[in-house]
Protein backbone atom coordinates (compact mmCIF):
# COMPACT_ATOMS: atom_id res chain seq x y z
CA UNK A 1 0.00 0.00 0.00
CA UNK A 2 1.29 3.40 -0.95
CA UNK A 3 -0.07 6.55 0.61
CA UNK A 4 0.10 9.37 -1.93
CA UNK A 5 -0.27 13.01 -0.99
CA UNK A 6 -1.00 15.19 -4.01
CA UNK A 7 0.51 18.65 -3.46
CA UNK A 8 1.20 21.82 -5.46
CA UNK A 9 4.76 23.08 -5.04
CA UNK A 10 3.95 26.40 -6.68
CA UNK A 11 0.82 27.79 -5.10
CA UNK A 12 0.09 31.37 -4.15
CA UNK A 13 -2.24 30.26 -1.38
CA UNK A 14 -0.78 30.40 2.13
CA UNK A 15 -3.62 28.17 3.37
CA UNK A 16 -2.84 25.46 0.80
CA UNK A 17 0.86 25.59 1.72
CA UNK A 18 0.06 25.27 5.43
CA UNK A 19 -2.37 22.41 4.84
CA UNK A 20 0.19 20.54 2.71
CA UNK A 21 2.89 21.07 5.35
CA UNK A 22 0.55 19.88 8.11
CA UNK A 23 -0.27 16.61 6.32
CA UNK A 24 3.31 15.87 5.22
CA UNK A 25 4.70 16.86 8.63
CA UNK A 26 2.27 14.58 10.44
CA UNK A 27 3.08 11.61 8.20
CA UNK A 28 6.82 12.18 8.63
CA UNK A 29 6.56 12.65 12.40
CA UNK A 30 4.57 9.42 12.72
CA UNK A 31 6.90 7.57 10.35
CA UNK A 32 4.09 6.72 7.96
CA UNK A 33 5.52 5.85 4.57
CA UNK A 34 4.12 8.05 1.81
CA UNK A 35 4.84 9.46 -1.61
CA UNK A 36 4.48 13.16 -2.37
CA UNK A 37 3.14 13.85 -5.88
CA UNK A 38 3.53 17.39 -7.22
CA UNK A 39 0.59 18.12 -9.50
CA UNK A 40 2.18 21.32 -10.79
CA UNK A 41 5.03 19.35 -12.36
CA UNK A 42 3.18 16.29 -13.66
CA UNK A 43 0.07 17.01 -15.75
CA UNK A 44 -0.89 13.32 -16.00
CA UNK A 45 -0.78 13.02 -12.19
CA UNK A 46 -2.98 16.10 -11.76
CA UNK A 47 -5.52 14.68 -14.21
CA UNK A 48 -5.41 11.27 -12.49
CA UNK A 49 -6.07 12.96 -9.14
CA UNK A 50 -9.05 14.92 -10.52
CA UNK A 51 -10.57 11.78 -12.09
CA UNK A 52 -10.28 9.75 -8.88
CA UNK A 53 -11.84 12.19 -6.42
CA UNK A 54 -15.46 11.13 -5.79
CA UNK A 55 -18.09 13.46 -7.26
CA UNK A 56 -19.51 14.29 -3.85
CA UNK A 57 -16.08 15.58 -2.75
CA UNK A 58 -15.61 17.91 -5.74
CA UNK A 59 -16.10 21.64 -5.09
CA UNK A 60 -19.12 23.32 -6.64
CA UNK A 61 -16.81 25.66 -8.55
CA UNK A 62 -13.23 25.22 -9.67
CA UNK A 63 -10.89 22.32 -9.06
CA UNK A 64 -10.21 20.47 -5.81
CA UNK A 65 -7.32 22.01 -3.89
CA UNK A 66 -4.32 20.08 -2.62
CA UNK A 67 -3.52 18.30 -0.50
CA UNK A 68 -5.55 15.32 -1.65
CA UNK A 69 -4.75 11.99 -0.05
CA UNK A 70 -5.00 8.51 -1.58
CA UNK A 71 -4.07 4.99 -0.53
CA UNK A 72 -3.14 3.43 -3.88
CA UNK A 73 -6.30 4.09 -5.96
CA UNK A 74 -8.60 4.58 -2.94
CA UNK A 75 -9.47 8.17 -2.14
CA UNK A 76 -8.92 8.94 1.55
CA UNK A 77 -9.85 12.62 1.55
CA UNK A 78 -8.67 16.20 1.54
CA UNK A 79 -7.13 18.33 4.26
CA UNK A 80 -10.44 18.81 6.10
CA UNK A 81 -11.03 15.04 6.21
CA UNK A 82 -7.45 14.50 7.38
CA UNK A 83 -7.79 17.16 10.08
CA UNK A 84 -11.01 15.57 11.41
CA UNK A 85 -9.41 12.12 11.51
CA UNK A 86 -6.44 13.58 13.40
CA UNK A 87 -8.77 15.27 15.91
CA UNK A 88 -10.67 11.99 16.37
CA UNK A 89 -7.45 9.96 16.61
CA UNK A 90 -8.50 7.84 13.61
CA UNK A 91 -5.72 8.69 11.12
CA UNK A 92 -4.73 5.04 10.54
CA UNK A 93 -8.33 4.15 9.64
CA UNK A 94 -8.63 7.31 7.50
CA UNK A 95 -5.50 6.30 5.57
CA UNK A 96 -6.68 2.71 5.24
CA UNK A 97 -3.73 1.40 7.24
CA UNK A 98 -4.41 -1.68 9.31
CA UNK A 99 -1.16 -2.01 11.21
CA UNK A 100 2.03 -0.30 12.20
CA UNK A 101 3.85 -2.66 9.83
CA UNK A 102 3.28 0.03 7.22
CA UNK A 103 5.41 2.55 9.09
CA UNK A 104 8.88 3.58 7.92
CA UNK A 105 11.82 1.99 9.73
CA UNK A 106 9.59 0.45 12.36
CA UNK A 107 11.51 -0.60 15.46
CA UNK A 108 8.71 -2.86 16.68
Amino acid sequence: MVIRVYVASSTGSVAVKKHQQAVVGFLEANRISFQEVDITMLEEQRLWMYRHIPRDKLPEKGNPLPPQIFNEERYCGDYEDFFLSKENNTVFAFLGLTSKAQLKDSDS
